[in-house]
């Protein structure tokens, strides 16, 4: 792109095109017949009206619900009209409509902390209200009641209403400013990621930027951006900076605001502290600290106790499904029900691992002949094994290959959610600081599951193991376990 003189496109590369002003963009007709940030703005109204109307409806069909599990008839005070909009202004006050215009993936269960609050102060409210909001009242176990009713409805409800504004909408255009090897990592990303419709039509070098990056406000500089963006038709730039001066990032993001462009930054130093950091403020001088690398002895009893609980929880409910399962091994091929495998866990302790066999007795033989069909960079995995059995490929793509895992969670060798277990070979693969993901015990579960461990490198796949570890909490091992269950049933990453 070249900003000094000439055309604004000159140095822009357009994916799928040849020039700037060919950049391909099957718009719909009517509704969005808009380009450039008049689309963000239009996308953006339609996520905080679904949210709106999804708040609006989980709030009165748990409050239905919560009358007619109790036997009553339903009596709705006059007052209710006036709680429905109380409501909406708290969910607006603690930020629950302005999140999506921000982040490129939307999500509901990552705000489920912040619906918990606001079920509360709805439930809290009818509670005290007393015949005023329904008359007779609630008393505390009703109140229970439609705590727990309005946190499920909020949490299915908006899941549903963000799905259909996705569905609605056209996808978000991005300009990536930075490197080529970045423009390909965030295409990548965006591709097939569950809560994301957006895609990368543009990249443009940071070294290309540089008059956009001035402390002197222009105009006719902004024009030339505000074109460009139209032209191109970009709702959102994402910059991956360099270890460039923060002043000139700062007025890059300036300027691409003002025109109406979203932003959103690649921010390097969290390759290296993760997400979970605190914000600091020495009068007017943000420090951002950096929470301790291992968990405390409070947590990781938390973490056991969760495990413990789970994996209990679930042997008692699969325990039927199991003995289904070895029966049909054993009736589809020789060979033991179970197979057993090294596999290097936490501080480097080896453990056996426990699952299905899925494959013929000899497959362990059969391994080397079959090096030259590896998919996967530095993990040995074959989408059509020749070796897998008739049941173990069922049992593969529903993950139920998994299940006596359980038994290796109450032994303490493996954690419900947690790094990867790797294998020997694939461990010593592991280098330098990434080897701190064996702070954790490995997990049944983990990133790296969801994201597909067949779809990602054994480098990357150890980088993001280093950042669950960095950023963990209990609530981010629950999120985890609930997002699976979904990728589970769409056999994805099996």
């Amino acid at each position: 792109m070249s900003m000094g003189s000439g055309s604004d496109a000159e140095n822009v590369l357009v994916w799928g095109a040849a020039d700037a002003t060919a950049a391909p963009h099957p718009q719909k007709a009517g509704l969005w017949d808009l380009r450039g940030p008049a689309a963000s703005v239009r996308r953006d109204a339609l996520f905080r009206r679904s949210l709106v109307a999804a708040d609006l409806a989980a709030f009165v069909v748990a409050l239905f619900l919560t009358v007619v599990l109790d036997g009553r008839t339903l009596a709705v005070g006059w007052a209710c009209l006036l709680a429905l909009p109380v409501i909406i202004v708290v969910a607006k006050v603690i930020g629950l409509y302005d999140r999506d215009e921000s982040l490129l993936r939307k999500t509901t269960l990552d705000e489920a902390p912040r619906l918990l609050q606001l079920a509360a102060l709805g439930a809290v409210m009818v509670w005290i209200s007393g015949g005023l909001l329904v008359r007779e009242g609630f008393d505390r176990r009703q109140a229970a009641l439609l705590l727990g009713l309005l946190v499920l409805f909020l949490l299915v409800l908006r899941t549903l209403a963000r799905a259909a504004a996705l569905a609605a909408s056209p996808p978000e255009r991005c300009l990536v400013i930075g490197d080529e090897l970045s423009a390909e990592t965030i295409r990548a990303k965006l591709n097939g990621l569950s809560g994301v419709k957006a895609e990368v039509v543009a990249r443009v070098d940071l070294d290309n930027v540089a008059p956009w990056t001035s402390e002197t406000f222009s105009e006719s500089r902004l024009n030339e951006v505000r074109d460009l963006a139209a032209n191109l038709d970009v709702h959102r730039a994402v910059i991956a900076p360099r270890s460039a001066d923060a002043g000139e990032m700062l007025n890059l993001v300036r300027t691409l605001k003002a025109v109406g462009v979203r932003v959103s930054v690649l921010p390097r130093l969290l390759e290296v502290v993760g997400s979970s950091v605190v914000f600091d403020d020495l009068h007017g001088v943000t420090v951002m600290g950096v929470r301790r690398f291992e968990l405390t002895r409070s947590s990781a009893l938390s973490k056991r106790a969760l495990d413990l609980f789970g994996a209990s929880l679930g042997l008692i409910a699969v325990a039927p499904l199991m003995a289904i399962i070895a029966v049909a091994i054993k009736l589809d091929s020789k060979g033991p029900v179970f197979f057993s495998q090294w596999r290097v866990g936490r501080h480097g302790k080896r453990f056996r691992m426990i699952k299905f066999r899925t494959m013929v007795e000899n497959a362990e033989e059969l391994k080397d002949s079959l090096r030259d069909r590896n998919e996967s960079e530095g993990l040995f995995k074959i989408a059509d094994d020749p070796r897998i059995t008739r049941v173990g490929r069922i049992l593969r793509r529903t993950a139920l290959d998994e299940l006596p895992q359980l038994f290796n969670i109450l032994r303490g060798e493996m954690s419900l959610v947690g790094p990867r277990p790797l294998v020997a070979d694939e461990d010593r693969q592991v280098e330098g600081w990434h080897r701190r993901r064996l702070e954790l015990t490995p997990g049944m579960t983990g990133p790296w599951q969801i994201l597909g461990p067949s779809r990602i490198p054994l480098k990357e796949m150890v980088a993001i193991d280093y950042l669950y570890v960095a950023n963990w909490s209990l609530w981010t091992d629950v999120k985890l376990l609930l997002r699976t269950v979904p990728y589970v049933l769409n056999r994805r990453g099996l």
